[in-house]
């Protein structure tokens, strides 16, 4: 018997196995290319379960982001670690979208079905990226990881709104920022391989990040709220950071951000981190 895409996005995304969470989630997206639009079965009567963490494996050993240990890049293991770093943000992105397309299922059909296409980039990029480590002697689980993205994700399980502002527009964003010079000091080392994957995964990053900003657009239209208003509250509100190092303004554009809010947002910035800067010093004072 055939299962429904919520239960198949259930037994994905409580799987504990990378391996079958994978499958499941390249099976989910089969099924939805094979179902004819209007047509995809979501139980919207069905129990939505409530849950603190998706399914992830014993390993890697899960730490707060300040007690992940520093490596030198220079070194194997440090490099080691660099693409575990990756690997471990493409598993956690496919929780996340598979996350958004099981809890999120009053939204229209087509919401799922991006979402449940983005779970199968994901598990692709993971699969690619935990193969690059393993070409070092290494494998998933080898080194302690965080779990801040799977954090922002149960913080926003209760609106997708929330979750298409915080999730794909700030922390997914991010690697839109970051990729490229990830990508330059990987190509000094002469990994060509790794820089392959790399440039898969950017060029799919964007079109996620896309996907994000269109359904953000579509609810803030829907509930007639103003977006980028909305969004910088929302910045406050959660005490999140925007731009910090060099910021992809090109790749960002790409993904549907505007001039115009691309300029807000690093105003919000500056003046956020000149409030900090005035705190500190009114406190040594």
């Amino acid at each position: 018997m055939k299962m429904s895409i919520a239960a198949l996005l259930e037994s994905a995304l409580l799987s504990t196995l990378p391996d079958e969470k994978c499958s499941l989630s390249h099976t989910a997206h089969k099924l939805c290319i094979q179902t004819p639009a209007n047509a995809l079965k979501r139980e919207v009567t069905a129990l939505i379960r409530d849950f603190r963490f998706a399914g992830h494996p014993a390993r890697p050993k899960l730490v707060p982001p300040s007690k992940v240990k520093s490596r030198k890049f220079s070194t194997e293991e440090g490099y080691a670690a660099l693409l575990h770093a990756v690997c471990h943000i493409e598993f956690n992105a496919i929780n996340l979208a598979l996350d958004a397309a099981y809890r999120f299922r009053l939204m229209p059909e087509e919401f799922t079905r991006d979402w449940v296409r983005i779970a199968a980039e994901e598990a692709h990029h993971f699969q690619l990226m935990r193969q690059r480590l393993q070409a070092f002697g290494y494998d998933y689980g080898d080194f302690a990881a965080h779990n801040h993205l799977w954090d922002m994700a149960y913080k926003t399980a209760f609106d997708p709104l929330l979750r298409m502002a915080l999730v794909p527009r700030v922390l997914e964003a991010r690697g839109l920022d970051v990729t490229p010079g990830m990508r330059s000091k990987i190509a000094q080392k002469g990994d060509e391989h790794t820089c392959a994957v790399l440039d898969i995964i950017y060029c799919e990053e964007v079109g996620h990040v896309q996907v994000g900003n269109y359904w953000y657009q579509y609810l803030c239209a829907q509930r007639g709220l103003e977006p980028q208003a909305l969004f910088r509250r929302l910045l406050s509100r959660y005490d999140l950071f925007i731009f910090r190092g060099y910021v992809n303004i090109e790749a960002r554009e790409q993904a549907g951000f505007s001039r115009f809010e691309l300029e807000m947002l690093e105003n919000f910035e500056q003046s956020r981190q000149s409030d900090v800067h005035n705190w500190r010093l009114a406190l040594q004072n």
